[in-house]
């Protein structure tokens, strides 16, 4: 019997934390396999594998959703099967497939990031030895964009949507009442979302840079954090301009690799697999502030006045998607099905940039092998010196987030 006549029910699951348009994905993957005469029924896992080994299952029979109730969900931000944490093992694994061979199912999707592409390698591979035959593909997803061999990840550009736009009221705001604002955005070792904040300095006509506009400063994980360089940054714009817009990474590090937030709050807690909680902690940016507070002066040798925010879980699953996103979303997952009727036993779906301009996009099967457990980080050419990014990183983000809103100022701001 050839590969692509497999024949039996289809899974697919949600994993890691979820996006403005995770929810493409799983309509996407849907709509290809009712496509699909090989697959007899299209089951939803309720919380991820999670849901799949309970008992009795926690599966929702996805195919008999109408196109219509399917195109709402489509729009709607979250997971809307729920999503997991969970990161199996090998035994683990083998119960999911026990599971999968117990609900005949052949076909297994899983949406998620770096740990998801890592469940359906091992799942895979126990399957396989196991004599089970079934066929295992990771659609990618991930607001952190640090996919290997993807040029993006379905997920970033609306979350980078989120980021720029923030960052852009924002200054307004920072320059309405002058002192020093530090924003928190997520990435515990990539720094593409804070990164993308450098959107926000081409929020005049036509996407025209405007005068002093912040982030001035951007800090990353891939460049070694020290605090009184840090304070001195600070002060150098807040001297020049009178106030200082700063976008900081929550994963920054220090020289020796060592989470800033680790060595200036004390008590941080830490996840079932030993990693620091950072994202939604404000603990980064206080911290940050104080210091600030402690060391930075005006004119007249008093401390400016200095807040932080944490973005938090807000960038995730805000409303307002990249259109570019949504349609990527929808088609990686409906490319993922591609390759199980081509034959395939197993993949990962990377997205590969082919034009500029026109932005155009394809995708690929990688080995899944290659993608699990991997992280990739923000590229040296669009990280210009210790603070800052290159206009190359503007131009990789313009299509990926969209057209952002057009302001005008009254520059300079009078003190």
């Amino acid at each position: 019997m050839p590969p692509s006549t497999l024949r039996g029910n289809a899974a697919i699951g949600q994993s890691g934390g979820p996006t403005a348009v995770i929810n493409q994905s799983l309509v996407g993957a849907i709509l290809a396999l009712k496509k699909f005469a090989s697959v007899k029924s299209i089951l939803g896992m309720r919380h991820g594998v999670t849901g799949l080994t309970k008992s009795p299952p926690a599966l929702v029979d996805l195919g008999k959703l109408s196109a219509t109730r399917l195109e709402a969900i489509a729009r709607t931000p979250s997971a809307a099967l729920g999503s997991s944490r969970d990161k199996p093992d090998a035994p683990a694994c083998a119960r999911i497939v026990e599971a999968c061979r117990t609900s005949h199912i052949r076909y297994f999707f899983y949406i998620g990031g770096n740990d998801s592409s890592d469940t359906c390698r091992i799942v895979s591979e126990v399957a396989a030895r196991s004599g089970y035959e079934m066929r295992c593909f990771h659609i990618p997803k991930t607001v952190d964009n640090d996919l290997m061999h993807s040029d993006h990840t379905p997920g970033f550009g609306s979350a980078a949507r989120f980021v720029a736009t923030a960052f852009l009221a924002d200054n307004f705001d920072n320059a309405s009442l002058p002192g020093v604002k530090i924003n928190v955005v997520m990435g515990r070792h990539a720094g593409f979302l804070t990164a993308a904040g450098a959107l926000a300095r081409f929020s005049g006509a036509k996407g025209k840079p405007l005068a002093d506009a912040g982030p001035h400063l951007i800090y990353l994980p891939e460049v070694p954090f020290d605090t009184d360089r840090f304070i001195a940054d600070v002060q150098q714009v807040y001297d020049r301009i009178g106030r200082c817009q700063v976008a900081v990474s929550e994963g920054i590090q220090t020289a020796e690799g060592k989470a800033v937030a680790e060595t200036l709050i004390e008590g941080l807690d830490r996840d079932a697999h030993g990693n620091v909680q950072l994202s939604g902690v404000g603990g980064l940016g206080d911290a940050l502030a104080d210091l600030v507070k402690k060391r930075v002066r005006n004119k007249d040798g008093k401390a400016p006045r200095v807040r932080a925010d944490t973005f938090g879980y807000l960038q995730r699953c805000w409303p307002d998607p990249s259109p570019v996103d949504a349609r990527e979303a929808r088609a990686a997952a409906a490319f993922a099905v591609s390759l199980a009727k081509a034959g395939h036993a197993s993949g990962s779906v990377a997205l590969v940039r082919t034009s500029d301009k026109p932005y155009k996009c394809k995708y690929k099967r990688v080995e899944l092998a290659d993608v699990a457990a991997k992280t990739r980080h923000l590229p040296h050419e669009f990280i210009a010196g210790h603070n800052d990014v290159t206009p190359a990183l503007v131009k990789y983000l313009r299509p990926l987030v969209g057209n952002l809103p057009e302001f005008a100022g009254l520059q300079p701001f009078v003190r």
